[in-house]
């Protein structure tokens, strides 16, 4: 069956000052589930000027604990990848990130960009769809996939917030029309 989460948030913010706050995101005391990102590749196209970076991210495990009785869901983390494309000349940049643990049973993946806002150049619009299916977990699939679709939009809201109180933080006050 699988379940999609979308999102979409304009930030009064330029997107240079967005894009460096988002890569700057993680590790953060307002969500202890993420431990660790870290760059484990990243180069510059000297053609397009393209920065491709992928991350690794290393989170708590989130499944309630009364799931955790079946042995493969109790793992103490879970591994992320993303793969970006910051494109400085045409201010977007695109993401792709998918879950490495337990790819035999579950598929996570979202697809995300930053893009100058067609409202005002001065802010900077965030665009994600996630979605996530659970296959070969029987009767729990649908239980799981429930879980996982509350815990994805709540996740989406809490790095709204986040990216909000950071820019805030590094950059005052949002912008103005």
């Amino acid at each position: 069956m699988g379940v999609t989460v979308d999102v979409h948030q304009v930030y009064k913010y330029p997107f240079e000052q967005v894009v460096a706050s988002y890569l700057r995101k993680y590790p953060n005391p307002m969500d202890k589930n993420v431990i660790s990102v870290k760059i484990v590749e990243e180069k510059r196209d000297v053609s397009t000027g393209i920065i491709y970076r992928k991350r690794i991210a290393i989170c708590q495990n989130v499944i309630p604990e009364m799931l955790r009785k079946v042995s493969i869901l109790k793992v103490p983390s879970i591994q992320l990848e993303e793969e970006s494309w910051l494109n400085p000349q045409e201010r977007n940049m695109a993401m792709r990130s998918h879950c490495l643990t337990w790819t035999q049973y579950a598929s996570m993946k979202e697809e995300s960009v930053f893009r100058e806002s067609t409202e005002n150049p001065n802010w900077t619009e965030f665009i994600q769809r996630g979605r996530i299916s659970i296959t070969g977990a029987g009767f729990l699939n649908y239980i799981l996939e429930t879980f996982a679709s509350t815990f994805l939009r709540q996740g989406a809201q809490k790095g709204i917030r986040i990216m909000e109180m950071l820019l805030k933080e590094q950059c005052g006050a949002p912008l103005a029309e």
